[in-house]
């Protein structure tokens, strides 16, 4: 367990890293529009949200190590080719690679460990082992702004290489069992897309929309208000975010996923609104805060939202968790790639309005759902 949490950590901490280079970089190097940065943080996500499935269905059939030693593997070699891309479209090649290895890494290696987990702690152990993900996701730009400070730019590229290299090198160390959930040695279709999955995952994915929408311009936002709020930008969001994930997943197993969704979703809407309205660093970063706490406990409550819906006839937990997380990876890259293009035809104000009113739209379906349930 600790070294699959390892790897998982490695593997996001380089993700992390290359989320606080990217939209400079393809602005600076590249000559890209913002619409451009966006859809370079958002297109790596719908090759996420494809791998996803298999990779949680084949940990169901007890074989996700491959995919896990796979998925540090593809995030080292995404990197070296955004790296060295002297064009954008080999750059989104590049990150095509990373979503592939996003999806193999994390999706197969919480799926090995639910497989072993009882139901009753699954809301909690997914938010714990959640935190392999986004504590590489938060450390990892404090890392990208620490070694471009130091070194340049190009040497965070190395760094987050180096990351994926050991990753799968720690995957592959791991020898822990996996416990098949599914009878059977193929991965079936019906498999693949749990239904009792989906409405979970629509939520999931407008949550998803406003943390693409962070990913994507929240940098460029601080900047263009205050000259010191791209270092600590990320940095807040992520803080809020595990804070809240640390010690707020146990409340999904106390009071279930959607009650939990409902709240998360309100608070993320405040914090967008928040970002609608301000014009200055502190409620930028206010905002973020927010926003960040708001969408932390947004997977385990999923999560378990999920596992409860589901059949475990027709679907063991690793493909009912890696569907709606599928949702979740449109989410944002939906999210990265409209807020892009917003900011350029209508400025950021309409920007974070979108994000505020989908993430209102995902409190509305799941209050819903939890009145006719």
């Amino acid at each position: 367990m600790k070294r699959l949490w390892l790897a998982v950590l490695c593997g996001y901490l380089g993700l992390g890293a290359t989320l606080q280079v990217l939209p400079e970089w393809v602005i600076t190097r590249l000559h890209g529009s913002a619409a451009a940065a966006g859809a370079a943080v958002g297109v790596a996500f719908f090759a996420t949200a494809l791998a996803r499935p298999a990779a949680g269905a084949s940990a169901d059939v007890g074989r996700p190590r491959r995919f896990v030693v796979t998925g540090g593997a593809l995030v080292a070699v995404g990197a070296v080719l955004s790296a060295v891309a002297p064009t954008l479209p080999l750059l989104f090649t590049g990150r095509v690679v990373m979503g592939a290895g996003e999806a193999f890494l994390f999706g197969a290696a919480l799926a090995w460990v639910l497989s072993a987990t009882r139901k009753a702690d699954r809301g909690r152990i997914s938010g714990w082992f959640g935190l392999s993900m986004w504590g590489g996701l938060a450390v990892g730009p404090l890392v990208a702004s620490a070694v471009r400070d130091r070194f340049g730019e190009v040497a965070v590229w190395t760094a987050v290489v180096a990351f994926g290299i050991v990753s799968a090198a720690c995957a592959a160390a791991t020898w822990r069992s996996a416990q098949p959930a599914m009878n059977g040695h193929s991965v079936r279709w019906q498999r693949l897309v749990p239904p009792t999955a989906v409405l979970p995952g629509v939520v999931f994915g407008l949550a998803g929309y406003g943390y693409g929408a962070v990913s994507a311009a929240l940098m460029l936002f601080l900047a263009s208000i205050s000259t010191h709020g791209t270092a600590w930008g990320l940095s807040v969001f992520a803080v809020a975010f595990l804070g809240v994930r640390a010690f707020g997943s146990h409340y999904v197993d106390r009071h279930g996923g959607p009650v939990v969704a409902f709240g998360s979703l309100l608070v993320a809407t405040g914090g967008a609104t928040l970002l609608v309205t301000t014009a200055n660093l502190a409620g930028g970063l206010a905002g973020a805060a927010l926003t960040g706490a708001g969408i932390s406990l947004m997977f385990p409550a999923t999560v378990a939202w999920s596992l409860a819906r589901g059949d475990a006839a027709t679907a063991g937990p690793g493909a009912s968790v890696a569907v709606s997380s599928s949702f979740w990876d449109i989410g944002i890259a939906v999210g990265g790639l409209a807020t892009g293009a917003l900011i350029t035809s209508s400025g950021y104000p309409m920007a974070w309005l979108a994000a505020a009113a989908l993430l209102a739209t995902g409190a509305l379906v799941t209050a819903f759902h939890y009145r006719t349930a």
